[in-house]
């Protein structure tokens, strides 16, 4: 399908009277989780896979490891130390447990593990917008031009959740968001495809904005407050289903919907245990906790690592900022960029991803789980280059979405693997040049979703959810 096609399913979703009368119903409940979760639709009949048998549908669940900002590719996986000095930075090549599989030396964790990963070198898009180009790596696709979230392309969690994927009452969606003190909320919020999109808000994912490093962490409202007992909750929910009936007698429509499933799991969640125990961090042993490392971007990985664990099939990741002033934000290194990816940015994300491989294997859990770690553009070949409005200090490097690296493990995708090449400046792809949506088309497979697979926006019309190619050089 091509960007001008996408562009065609400009869609619309407005709250109309009866929507703003059934939110109200909101403060009946006083609880704010029913915002957080997302439904689900009945399962689908899915086509065959023309690739491997044993890789497609051989991952359960899926991790996306999303490093806002964007990594700086020549400064991670793909180091030129042969190139101009302007070009290769200081930092240096290291090998890896896979002869002929070289990494920066600010990853050691990772190089003696590489034996799990596929390296993909030469992705490669047109957007040097954050916001915008978010939506290529989240979804597959270019983002409808000048939409919004309720005309993207669906999020490949809000997917899964329209297949009906997941174990009830967990949400079939999640996305860990930590926003701590300092941090920027236009550039969260406003990222694209974070979202169900077309398909509509029902499939949107429960969104954990709270700090799960912090000892106070509880999502949503899994606790009732206290001034809720258990039978009052009963009888608001009778009185909610009043209000329903009332409500649907006048008319539906697809957000009332919505908010009538979310709120019948909201209830189901807090009476189960499965709610309060899947984000009860505390219940991990200190010594688990402190593997994936005491910091934000460490105990989000390994809530994740609980959630699909009890059977929830996609959990995003997204990497936070810190909030502390004169660095980065994020991995958008447009100066410091040798020093924060030193110091802040690259230890955290090697011992986190590394401890995730590990824990996942020893609990016999990496074999169905898919795990991708990326950013949604890479940084400029030259160091202080300007590529972008943002421009880049001396010690700095500006967006660069024509060439950068992602990098997938487990869930039927072959280890010990590199796929593309960028050139020698790390600018251009070199061989086998992978947009945004094979990428995600590998994704789909693993999970058992062919390419061709077709879903019907909220307004009946069919969409193929992913008109791209697995990449059949990476599955096992």
């Amino acid at each position: 399908m091509t960007h001008s096609t996408c562009s065609n399913y400009r869609l619309s979703q407005r709250l109309g009277r009866r929507d703003v009368l059934r939110a109200g119903s909101l403060a009946l409940l006083g609880l704010q989780l029913p915002d957080l979760l997302a439904g689900r639709a009945a399962g689908a009949q899915l086509p065959a896979s023309p690739l491997s048998a044993g890789s497609f549908g051989k991952a359960k669940a899926a991790i996306l490891l999303f490093m806002w900002g964007g990594p700086a590719q020549q400064d991670t996986w793909d180091l030129k130390p042969q190139a101009p000095e302007g070009v290769r930075g200081p930092f240096q090549p290291i090998a890896t447990k896979i002869p002929g599989i070289d990494i920066c030396e600010h990853f050691p964790r990772l190089a003696q593990r590489t034996d799990k990963l596929a390296l993909i070198r030469s992705m490669t898009h047109n957007n040097v917008d954050h916001t915008v180009a978010t939506h290529f790596l989240l979804t597959g696709m270019p983002p409808v031009p000048g939409g919004t979230k309720y005309t993207d392309w669906p999020h490949i969690g809000s997917v899964l959740a329209k297949l009906g994927r997941g174990t009830d009452p967990l949400p079939p969606f999640v996305s860990m968001r930590p926003k701590l003190p300092g941090d920027v909320p236009r550039f969260v919020e406003e990222s694209r495809g974070q979202f169900a999109g077309w398909l509509g808000q029902a499939y949107d994912p429960l969104t954990i904005d709270a700090d799960p490093n912090q000892s106070d962490y509880r999502v949503g409202d899994f606790d009732l407050p206290t001034e809720i007992s258990a039978r009052r909750l009963d009888d608001r929910r009778a009185l909610l289903v009043q209000i329903d009936r009332q409500i649907r007698a006048g008319a539906e429509s697809p957000a009332l919907a919505a908010m009538g499933r979310n709120y019948s799991r909201s209830f189901d969640l807090i009476h189960s245990a499965a709610g309060k125990g899947a984000f009860d961090l505390s219940a991990e042993p200190q010594a688990v906790r402190e593997r994936y490392g005491l910091n934000p971007h460490g105990q989000s990985v390994l809530q994740a690592r609980r959630l699909v664990e009890r059977g929830v099939p996609l959990v995003t990741v997204f990497w936070p900022n810190d909030g502390i002033k004169n660095v980065s934000v994020y991995w958008d290194t447009h100066s410091r960029n040798f020093i924060d990816l030193k110091e802040r940015l690259m230890p955290a994300a090697d011992v986190a991803f590394s401890t995730l491989l590990d824990d996942l294997d020893e609990r016999g859990l990496l074999d169905e789980t898919l795990v991708i770690w990326t950013g949604e553009f890479g940084r400029t070949p030259k160091i202080g280059q300007v590529n972008s409005d943002a421009g880049a200090g001396k010690d700095g490097r500006d967006h660069w979405p024509n060439c950068f690296t992602s990098v997938l493990a487990g869930g039927g995708v072959r280890g010990g693997v590199v796929y593309g090449s960028s050139d020698r400046h790390a600018a251009y792809p070199a061989s086998n040049p992978t947009a945004p949506v094979d990428l995600m088309a590998t994704v789909y497979h693993c999970l058992g979703i062919a390419p061709e697979t077709v879903l019907s926006d909220s307004q009946g019309r069919p969409i193929a959810i992913c008109p791209g190619t697995p990449i059949g050089d990476l599955l096992g």
